[in-house]
């Protein structure tokens, strides 16, 4: 990895705010790195506040879209919820339709099959809407490029409310009302709400002309913390003080759903890494590998003991997916290997065959070998399919967008998209596509970065200053956990590779100054020979607690090594 230390910020900010926080200078230098330079915003990032989320009426066609609502039903019509088979769509679709259905019985939830239907507003989806007497469908996490579908819709009379985050093209839909906070006219304050989000803020819309507050919309931030984690959305702003509020929900008094997921994995309490590794991913795995409609059952379900036979079944989807996206990855790697150029620029593979519901997961598995922007495709009715993955800094979507020329539809975000084409374009769009990121992505983008915030010594690293940097939480894009540099370093004589093929280091290292400290290096075991012959190294980590056998200590969570061999 290229090792990227930030710049340190200006010591009289560092010295002001270390004063006026009772700090340490380490601490007022992260802060001050993050922007927060004043006790004031300070305190508002140590303390998230409900009360400092923004009016949703800001927000472009908020006003239309709850009026739509009311006058839907006050007219007694039939409303229908659509979203997206991920977590981000199945988190708004539950939300949304949960929140309607405390107080108006005629909702209706529809996810599209993606293998029938594939991603986004379906015709099929609206042809239902028709046939079920449904005058009004709310699109979640889907819809703003939906042009041609909201139209066919229009002409049968079934009226749309778009409540999407991804980025619109030169024409929005011909919906009642589009709320994203990424369309060029909209001056929300805050544009990287995930769909679940921008759902959410449909829903504070409601609830002030039902006269609630905030805090009888608490229930819902389970589900936002969810998406929003799974959506991998920048954790600031907004998105953070949801966050901090949804996992304090989840860890309290999360849905039935959400409650028999914990249960039957016995986990106590929650992080937002847990919600992305461990909830986000059986969320998903119903629609990866049955149907996204069986995860908004799931997070809707008013009856424990129903949910957790439902979570049980998910397992079992999940263990599926597991297996099948190691099988791809597998093939995957294979056709790399075999067909890749030596100084090609992407990843494009395809096969048939592959499942469509893990393709985004083998993607996103190919870059952790060949780091590159990455596409994977299979067989989806007549045409190909393709989930895109990039690396850090380069937008995918902008490159997929010059090869538009090949695809016949696109969406997604700057690091992550999904594609189709015609089968007898693949070529040509793969040629494309690898000379558009050829063109376009600088050198230095080529190969995995590790950006470090701080160079930081052992004596420095006591539990209060790890109780501070634990309340930085949640953590996620552009609010990361903390990474430190610690030069000179040696083995203690206790370090030994862990695992079963000894894939691990356990380290045991001391500093110059004689001050000890533990780490766990995981993918790291090949590094036991040079530092277990007393050679001096420089490490990058994270700090985390370790529990064992009742003990709580520190311990660091190696990420790359340095090392400065002996003469």
């Amino acid at each position: 990895m290229r090792w990227i230390l930030k710049p340190l910020p200006p010591s009289e900010k560092v010295s002001i705010l270390a004063e006026k926080l009772t700090v340490n200078e380490s601490i007022a230098s992260l802060l001050v790195q993050r922007g927060i330079e004043t006790f004031e915003v300070a305190k508002t990032f140590f303390r998230p506040q409900l009360s400092d989320l923004h009016d949703p009426f800001l927000m472009q066609d908020m006003q239309i879209a709850v009026s739509r609502i009311e006058k839907a039903i006050l007219a007694d019509e039939n409303i229908l919820i659509f979203g997206d088979y991920d977590v981000d769509g199945t988190s708004s679709v539950a939300l949304v339709a949960s929140y309607l259905k405390s107080y108006y019985p005629n909702i209706a939830t529809y996810i599209p099959d993606r293998y029938g239907e594939g991603y986004g507003v379906s015709f099929k989806g609206i042809d239902f809407a028709v046939d079920n007497n449904f005058s009004l469908i709310i699109a979640l996490d889907c819809g703003i490029k939906a042009i041609d579908k909201v139209d066919y819709a229009n002409k049968k009379g079934v009226d749309f409310i778009i409540c999407d985050h991804h980025r619109p093209g030169k024409k929005l839909p011909n919906a009642i009302a589009v709320l994203d906070p990424k369309r060029e006219d909209c001056n929300y304050p805050f544009d990287e709400l995930c769909g679940c989000g921008i759902g959410f803020k449909l829903v504070q819309g409601l609830a002030f002309y039902r006269n609630q507050t905030i805090e009888d919309l608490k229930g819902y931030l389970d589900l936002v913390a969810t998406a929003i984690a799974a959506d991998i959305v920048p954790i600031i702003g907004e998105n953070r003080i949801l966050t901090y509020y949804g996992l304090e929900q989840i860890n309290t008094h999360p849905r039935n759903g959400i409650k028999a997921i914990i249960h039957q994995l016995k986990k106590d309490k929650l992080t937002i890494t847990d919600v992305v590794f461990i909830i986000a991913p059986r969320i998903n795995a119903a629609g990866r590998m049955k149907h996204g409609n069986y995860a908004v059952e799931l997070l809707m379900e008013q009856n424990f003991d129903t949910a957790k036979t439902m979570a049980a079944e998910i397992e079992v989807f999940n263990n599926d997916r597991r297996d099948l996206d190691k099988q791809i990855t597998i093939e995957a790697l294979q056709q790399v290997d075999k067909n890749k150029e030596k100084d090609d620029y992407t990843t494009v593979v395809f096969d048939c065959d592959w499942h469509k519901g893990v393709i985004g997961i083998v993607a996103s598995r190919l870059i952790e070998t060949y780091y590159r922007p990455t596409l994977v495709f299979t067989k989806s009715g007549d045409k190909l399919a393709a989930s895109a993955r990039s690396v850090k800094g380069f937008d995918v979507y902008n490159a997929l967008d010059a090869c538009s020329e090949y695809i016949e539809q696109f969406g997604g975000h700057k690091y992550a998209a999904g594609l189709t084409l015609l089968e007898n374009n693949y070529e040509n769009f793969k040629q494309k596509f690898e000379q558009v990121v050829k063109d376009s992505i600088p050198d230095e983008l080529r190969n995995p970065e590790i950006i470090i915030d701080a160079e930081i010594e052992f004596s420095e690293m006591s539990p209060k200053f790890y109780r501070i940097l634990k309340q930085f939480g949640p953590f996620g894009p552009q609010n990361k956990k903390p990474i430190f540099l610690t030069k000179r370093l040696k083995d203690s004589g206790y370090s030994k590779k862990v695992g079963a093929d000894g894939d691990h280091l356990k380290l045991s290292l001391i500093d110059e100054k004689g001050v000890k400290f533990n780490g766990i290096g995981f993918n790291l075991g090949e590094w036991y020979t040079k530092i277990s012959k007393g050679n001096l190294i420089d490490i990058v980590f994270n700090i985390d607690e370790n529990y064992w056998n009742g003990t709580t200590s520190l311990q660091l969570i190696i990420k790359d090594i340095k090392c400065e061999m002996n003469e």
